[in-house]
């Protein structure tokens, strides 16, 4: 449980502390008061730039006229099955690049964080997810794959650093200056071996996550049959060994050397697979459907995947952004009375109090203003 939040110099917020109290948490307030802060302070306790995908530089509170953001941090108290843990991340000088992690007072790695906590979100730009980017669906998918298995988010991490590596050295020698051939055959064995161990961990959370989603279906959100398009994965739920993805993805990357050097960008690799559903009730893909039902699949994506997860020691904590909107009051209320049901950790927003009243009596209620939080 998330004992306390503390905020300082974050985005809006010059200093602000926030003890919970182990009820699901709503923040709500107008537009521009800060919710959304909340949840992005929250989304940083995990690897990566969270959910806004800022960089460490971006977030520092600004008085008018400063250029450079502050230092900045945000720190938790977690109550755990092992006594308190004090998390914190954050910059240490004005304008620095590189967000700093320390558990109990020791700078740590940041894939430690997932020790502790896996937090998984959805926000208003989700609401079109499947008719949206390629891009944005798979790194949705990742963060669904890494609340479940932590090594999945070092090794898209390290996929990602060598993809690119790899990139400059073909673009340079599209420029006229020669890429090294033996570096190249290097990355590319970097990049065959963590995409081949990306394509499995995402084939496995496939199958896992559909099993909990058939799991519900007497909920009230629409189930989604899911898929993963893409060559290495679909070998991996075909139950290929991971060698043999390997030489698939080692042997497709040297073939793209030309193509990705004459575009300026990587055509080939399990960055470019895809996240696909289908409208069980419908038999009609996704993203074909409103935003409300968009919102309705993809809140039932995440449902399971906490469902799942819950009893894990680094439980998921579920960052939802407007989580009323394009919901309508019955699925609204089905998500808060599952919510407060399975007893998951929970931090949401809206602008107004009332379009979260069936939670009332079971949440704890904070309006956001100024950046300071009223209880009550």
């Amino acid at each position: 449980m998330i004992a306390s939040l503390t905020l300082t110099d974050f985005r809006s917020y010059a200093g602000a502390s926030l003890t919970l109290t182990g009820q699901p948490l709503v923040l709500f307030g107008a537009n521009g008061a800060g919710k959304t802060n909340v949840l992005e302070a929250l989304s940083l306790f995990t690897p990566g730039k969270g959910l806004r995908g800022a960089t460490a530089v971006e977030i520092g509170r600004r008085e008018p006229g400063e250029t450079v953001g502050r230092a900045w941090a945000v720190a938790l108290t977690l109550e755990t099955t092992d006594g308190e843990a004090k998390l914190g991340t954050g910059v240490q000088a004005p304008g620095a690049a590189r967000r700093v992690v320390r558990i109990d007072g020791e700078t740590a790695p940041p894939g430690r964080l997932l020790d502790f906590l896996r937090p998984v979100w959805a926000t208003p730009e989700q609401d079109r997810l499947f008719s949206d980017a390629r891009a944005a669906r798979l790194k949705f998918f990742d963060r669904l794959v890494f609340a479940a298995d932590p090594h999945h988010a070092a090794t898209v991490a390290a996929y990602e650093k060598a993809l690119r590596e790899r990139l400059r050295l073909l673009t340079e020698g599209a420029e006229g200056r020669a890429a090294d051939p033996l570096w190249l055959d290097a990355l590319e064995q970097r990049l065959a071996e963590a995409g081949a161990r990306a394509a499995m961990a995402r084939a496995g959370a496939l199958t896992a996550l559909q099993a909990a989603i058939d799991a519900r279906a007497d909920r009230p959100f629409p189930q989604a049959d899911l898929g993963l398009a893409g060559e290495a994965e679909r070998m991996a739920g075909d139950g290929a060994h991971e060698a043999d993805l390997i030489g698939l993805i080692g042997e497709g990357l040297a073939r793209s050397r030309g193509r990705d050097a004459a575009a300026g960008r990587s055509l080939y690799g399990p960055h470019r697979s895809d996240l696909t559903a289908l409208h069980r009730e419908k038999n009609r893909p996704a993203a074909e459907g409103s935003s409300g039902e968009q919102k309705a699949l993809a809140l039932n994506l995440i449902l399971a995947q906490a469902t799942r997860l819950k009893d894990q020691a680094a439980a998921p904590v579920l960052l939802l952004d407007e989580a009323p909107a394009h919901l309508d009051a019955g699925r609204r209320a089905a998500l808060f009375d599952e919510i407060a049901s399975l007893s998951l950790p929970a931090v949401m927003t809206g602008t107004e109090r009332p379009l979260f009243e069936a939670l009332e009596g079971r949440a704890q209620f904070v309006k956001v203003a100024g950046g300071t939080f009223e209880t009550g």
